[in-house]
């Protein structure tokens, strides 16, 4: 196990090559995981359609269902409790985990995240796997990387292999498996990391199709490519996706808001709200019940009524919220895909009702919905529209998807609306009141723990652009080992000159790296110039 800074260094000499193979491994295993985790969910499904039709208009089978639920929700609580990691999609707590700010128990996270998952869709609560899906993979990578041994730099490239393979097996969407694990959790596009985090997702969509016979989670039919006239109507959707990106994030949070303000409630008892609630949908309105996968397929396949679609996405807005507001296990990655595809749908059917719009478009409308939702909400836009380009398998749509996500994007910063997982993030480091552990003011006993690489890019009218080494201030406690641009890689010295696209290789303690992780951030990110 690397303890030194000499043998860290020398081991990342060589990680392009050995985090390859490290990669394919990560993405067989949390393939493995991710795939069985979609199996387990597929069969809850099954058994809740099984129940509900048995259940249908006799009052005593309904009431042992409602019981049933209440069992099931302080079973979930006691879960979640005893793991609270567990708790919503999980993506927050990798991204803390990359950054130093949380420590997850891999073992734990799978075996409750499994279970937790498996019984909160039997209940029927509107939650997706995708985002746990994630979690799941990226905790086989640290499982791995426990096995082998490896160190916390080398732990930190294979969560980021095993969470792309996490996605890669959810959805059959390899490339947007390597997007989002780059641009949401790694948040750095170095050429080691990108080609394991391609190996590794290569080989979990491999092993899931090739070898497990599993189909996407849903295709499109795109008749025809929107006309260039329609694109007026694409910029009014990302503005309107924007605004209402914005105001699922701050929905969102307020429900959460509520549950955490309701003190006289424990864990299971905040759990049982959503699973009653599902029991009561069960009997008035099953489909709006799940993930919503269903869903998308009978909005693209049926000619729906205006009022109806409305009234799913309504419905499947304050459901969803309440169900994952509750500290569920479950996600909501897809579910909010969802909703912006119901949006699209209200959009396009307007347009075609009231405007005359060929209704043969109303699709192309769906899917552009879902990207430029998913870009106002989460803030990964090219993850939203690699992964639409997938489900599509078009190129006819790539023009069209940009100016929505990139328009949605734009309209939701202005809107001053943070990414839905750095918003709860913060909320679960405040919670677990270790927003400020890995400062290195902090006068506290313990090790320093092993030695660790992390790299940054400086970023246009940064304060490191065009600055010298040896007038900036660096964090305390780091060491700058090496700066790469481009293919050519300089030994730093306080003469050499930063310039923007450098990617500085930081040394740190493990106790520091939060703190470290913070202090490069505003260096290399803050709009004003260095001084």
């Amino acid at each position: 196990m690397e303890q030194d800074t000499p043998g860290t260094i020398r081991r990342a000499e060589h990680f392009q090559v050995v985090l390859i193979g490290e990669g394919i491994m990560v993405g067989g295993i949390a393939g493995f995981v991710v795939i069985l985790y979609r199996m387990m969910l597929e069969f809850a499904n099954d058994i809740l359609k099984q129940v509900l039709h048995f259940i249908e208009s006799h009052p005593v089978r309904i009431a042992g269902w409602f019981f049933i639920l209440v069992l099931l929700a302080w079973i979930v609580g006691k879960l979640v409790s005893a793991e609270p990691m567990i708790s919503g999609s999980g993506i927050p707590q990798l991204e803390g985990e990359m950054i130093g700010k949380l420590d997850q128990n891999w073992w734990r996270v799978i075996g409750g995240k499994f279970l937790g998952g498996f019984l909160c869709l039997l209940g029927g609560l509107a939650l997706g796997r995708e985002g746990p899906s994630i979690q799941l993979g990226a905790m086989a990578g640290k499982g791995v990387s426990k096995g082998l041994e490896r160190g916390k730099t080398e732990e930190k490239f294979l969560l980021t292999c095993g969470a792309s393979a996490g996605l890669a097996a959810a959805f059959h969407a390899p490339l947007a498996g390597v997007m989002f694990s780059l641009e949401e959790v790694h948040k750095n596009f170095s050429v080691s990391v990108l080609m394991s985090v391609m190996a590794s997702s290569l080989t979990a969509d491999f092993l899931a199709t090739t070898v497990f016979g599993m189909t996407p989670v849903f295709t499109f039919d795109i008749l025809k490519p929107l006309p260039i006239h329609y694109y007026g109507m694409i910029v009014l959707l990302g503005g309107m996706l924007g605004v209402m990106g914005a105001f699922y994030n701050w929905f969102t949070l307020k429900v959460q808001s509520l549950y955490n303000q309701a003190k006289f409630l424990n864990t299971a008892a905040k759990l049982m709200i959503p699973f009653v609630c599902a029991g009561v949908l069960g009997i008035t309105a099953p489909e709006l019940l799940g993930s919503g996968h269903a869903l998308i397929e009978y909005l693209t396949n049926v000619d729906v009524m205006l009022s109806t679609v409305i009234f799913i996405l309504v419905s499947r807005f304050i459901f969803s919220a309440v169900c994952f507001g509750s500290g569920a296990p479950g996600g909501i990655f897809f579910p909010l895909l969802v909703l912006g595809g119901f949006i699209g749908g209200v959009f396009a059917t307007v347009a075609v009702k009231y405007f005359g719009m060929d209704a043969v478009y109303i699709n192309n409308f769906v899917v552009l919905a879902m990207a430029g939702y998913f870009s106002a909400i989460v803030r990964a836009p090219l993850t939203g529209i690699i992964l639409i380009f997938e489900m599509t398998g078009s190129l006819h749509q790539m023009l069209s998807l940009s100016i929505v996500s990139i328009i949605a994007y734009i309209v939701a910063t202005l809107l001053e609306s943070k990414p839905i997982y750095e918003s709860l993030l913060e909320r679960l480091l405040l919670k677990q009141e270790v927003a400020a552990a890995g400062k290195a003011e902090e006068k506290r006993e313990v090790s320093h723990g092993q030695k660790i690489l992390t790299n940054f890019v400086v970023q246009f009218n940064s304060r490191l652009s065009e600055a010298f080494i040896s007038e900036i201030k660096w964090p305390e406690n780091c060491l700058v080992v090496s700066v790469q641009r481009g293919v050519k890689e300089i030994i730093p010295r306080g003469t050499t000159k930063l310039q923007v696209g450098d990617v500085i290789v930081i040394l740190m303690n493990e106790r520091d790296m939060a703190y470290v992780h913070d202090e490069m951030e505003k260096l290399c990110t803050a709009k004003d110039s260095f001084v």
